[in-house]
């Protein structure tokens, strides 16, 4: 299956190659991009989401919940673009895409990710307590799990 999906992908990344980008970048620039996201942004969203929970009522919490509101949606855009780009570089380093853990932990990410945003625009099942919980603790789980992901991006990318 693998080798299916890098031969379907393999005239996006040849187009994209053609464009005469540097090796370094095609290498390091899925990481230092991802890298910035997962922790400016995803700090941003995991930080004002759990100020949110704590500052229960208040100013306080009517900021921290504005700024998860904005930050959130874009923490799933931005790694569902960059997953794309992940993929894309692999192709174009002459790399497998299925054996890595850093793709999975990846697929993983987005789905968690993808859930919480649904979670989310259902307004947590009619304002439920314990979906709010749940929401709190799986967008943690998410956030665990790329920073896990980036530690295993590391590993790959000094490995090829």
């Amino acid at each position: 299956m693998g080798e299916s999906l890098e031969q379907l992908l393999q005239p996006i990344a040849d187009w994209f190659a053609s464009f005469g980008t540097p090796e370094p970048i095609i290498h390091w620039g899925h990481p230092l991009m991802m890298g910035i996201v997962v922790f400016v942004i995803g700090g941003v969203a995991g930080v004002s989401g759990w100020r949110a929970r704590v500052f229960a009522s208040g100013e306080d919490a009517k900021k921290a919940r504005l700024k998860h509101r904005q930050a959130a949606p874009l923490l799933l855009l931005f790694i569902s673009l960059g997953y794309t780009g992940g993929i894309l570089s692999l192709v174009m380093q002459g790399q497998p895409i299925l054996e890595s853990p850093h793709f999975w932990t990846g697929s993983a990410a987005i789905v968690l990710l993808g859930l919480n945003g649904v979670i989310s625009l259902t307004g947590f099942g009619g304002d439920k307590a314990n979906l709010r919980k749940f929401h709190a603790y799986l967008g943690s789980t998410a956030l665990i799990l790329l920073f896990a992901h980036t530690l295993l991006g590391l590993k790959l990318g000094l490995s090829i």
